[in-house]
């Protein structure tokens, strides 16, 4: 495994322990990137207009669509590291 990879996978589990929860518009930074750095541009179809949380999340990351894995690693990384403080 990739020493970014690697940092990634610390990232994600580091963020669950956070003492502080982020605002929600952090969060769906942090959903996005994640999905990004891991599975790459967003797919399939955009959750329906009830499902405000979904929705949500699919237009934050289709918002970064086209971005790097390894950019969008290290940028969840990066975000992570500064809620940490």
């Amino acid at each position: 495994m990739s020493d970014l990879k690697e940092k990634f996978e610390t990232a994600a589990q580091e963020v669950q322990k956070l003492s502080k929860r982020p605002d929600n518009d952090t969060l769906l930074k942090l959903y996005a990137l994640y999905k990004q750095g891991s599975e790459g541009d967003v797919s399939g179809k955009r959750p329906g207009i009830t499902d405000f949380k979904g929705r949500a999340k699919y237009d934050a990351w289709a918002k970064i669509k086209g971005t790097g894995k390894e950019k969008a690693m290290q940028d969840y990384i990066d975000l992570v590291e500064s809620l940490k403080g």
